[in-house]
């Protein structure tokens, strides 16, 4: 006698967030989630859960502080100021499928040197792109000014870099700084030891 296979379990997934529904009060968006578990998954939470965090008597007192907390201003008294600064949260956090949100990437340009066969070094150069210079020209540019090999390879984060030869950290920022005006000498840094190190 053979015994049975158990069927295998279908799990309903959240039309809004992504993530199984009995896991929606702990993903990025509960609050977006709520109208749509009404409608599909009625069963998965209480309706106290539910009715009590979105339209219970408790969100009326809820909303009168988030009124009083908006009315008093910690900074100046310009209430435009924060709301630019929330806009501009807004736009450097993107969101990706699954509730998942990216962060816009600073613009710096970092400076490592990476030792290898004990005595040759490379020195990697990473996001001069973020400040619109082109790649190629930059690589061109560093070898012929510091007379060595130099080269776009992409890195381990499948993001493109300049390796050249040889321990350049000494008159690099200068170089940069000088070619290329708009990078500012303030977002050059050096990794050393692991850490990052500004320039300036």
């Amino acid at each position: 006698m053979a015994a049975e296979k158990p069927a295998p379990v279908r799990v309903l997934y959240c039309g809004v967030c992504g993530l199984p529904a009995e896991y929606c009060e702990f993903g990025p968006d509960f609050e977006r989630c709520k109208p749509w578990l009404r409608a599909h998954a009625p069963g998965v939470y209480p309706d106290e859960l539910i009715a009590s965090s979105s339209g219970g008597g408790g969100d009326k007192d809820v909303e009168k502080v988030g009124e009083r907390l908006q009315g008093v201003g910690i900074s100046d008294g310009s209430t435009s100021s924060a709301g630019g600064a929330s806009a501009s949260k807004q736009e450097e956090m993107k969101r990706l499928p699954g509730g998942k949100i990216k962060k816009k990437e600073k613009q710096e340009v970092v400076i490592e040197k990476i030792v290898r066969n004990k005595r040759k070094c490379v020195t990697v150069v990473k996001g001069l792109e973020l400040f619109g210079v082109k790649l190629s020209d930059a690589s061109k540019k560093l070898g012929k000014k510091f007379a060595t090999g130099a080269s776009v390879v992409k890195g381990p984060t499948e993001k493109e870099q300049i390796d050249v030869q040889g321990d350049i950290s000494y008159d690099i920022v200068e170089f940069i700084t000088d070619t290329w005006p708009d990078v500012p000498e303030s977002a050059i840094f050096f990794i050393e030891d692991g850490r990052k190190v500004a320039a300036a």
